[in-house]
């Protein structure tokens, strides 16, 4: 398996962490009867359960983009210095992401999305001869 289906791989796996945390957190916040059942009449949610959401949404949506972008690449055997050091880029990115939001670090948490966004763009830019 190439660097970067290892990443991909990586990236789902902390995707399954991410939902294990947040299901947590709902059942810490709203209890396990309300979250087992249909959850039409649930409190508002705690802050860190509400956080947790955010994040696990944040994690999809970065690898909505990432994951075609690196199945593609592996489609067209396609894997240069480039394609590798953007899919390590994403997944160790998503995880400073994901402890900077769990922890709830002010100001820093944008960078690490950022630098999450630059490797799948450095992905995207190899597909097309670009980088």
């Amino acid at each position: 398996m190439t660097v970067e289906l290892t990443m991909l791989a990586y990236s789902v796996a902390l995707l399954f962490v991410l939902v294990l945390i947040q299901a947590t957190a709902g059942v810490l916040a709203q209890g396990l009867m309300p979250m087992a059942n249909s959850r039409d009449d649930l409190k508002a949610p705690s802050i860190f359960q509400a956080r947790t959401k955010r994040l696990v949404d944040n994690h999809r949506e970065g690898l909505i983009l990432f994951a075609p972008l690196v199945l593609l690449a592996a489609h067209l055997d396609i894997s240069t210095a480039t394609t590798i050091l953007g899919s390590q880029l994403f997944f160790y990115s998503r995880v400073g992401h994901a402890l900077i939001y769990l922890f709830a670090v002010p100001m820093v948490r944008p960078l690490f999305w950022a630098v999450g966004i630059v490797g799948t763009i450095m992905i995207f830019l190899a597909l097309f001869g670009l980088a």
